[in-house]
């Protein structure tokens, strides 16, 4: 991950509303949810919670799938490991042994 999209991918959950439905669709699974779904959920208007979904998505931290008239929204598990992973690129100066507690307590949510 390069440092431009790093920026992009923090900004998208540097919003209170994105960052609810980002964690909303981490719990709905690979399964998702549909958009409208998401917007009773946070109890925000469908249109707005489409314009942060499609701010996720274009991020990578969020896909979305056709499903008849519903678009099903998903948490993009890959996306967010790559900004984990570049977040953490220069973790305790490369000694893994220094980054073991941060990493096994990471592990249990993966």
């Amino acid at each position: 991950m390069e440092m431009n999209n790093a920026v992009t991918s923090l900004s998208a959950l540097a919003q209170e509303s994105r960052l609810e439905a980002f964690r909303l669709l981490v719990r709905a699974g690979p399964e998702g949810l549909p958009s409208g779904d998401v917007a009773r959920a946070l109890n925000v208007p469908a249109n707005t919670v489409s314009t942060h979904l499609s701010i996720l998505t274009r991020a990578g931290l969020v896909s979305s799938r056709r499903d008849g008239r519903h678009v099903i929204y998903q948490a993009n598990l890959g996306g967010i490991r790559k900004l984990i992973d570049y977040l953490l690129a220069d973790c305790c100066q490369g000694d893994p042994e220094l980054c073991g507690s941060l990493l096994e307590q990471l592990t249990p949510h993966c």
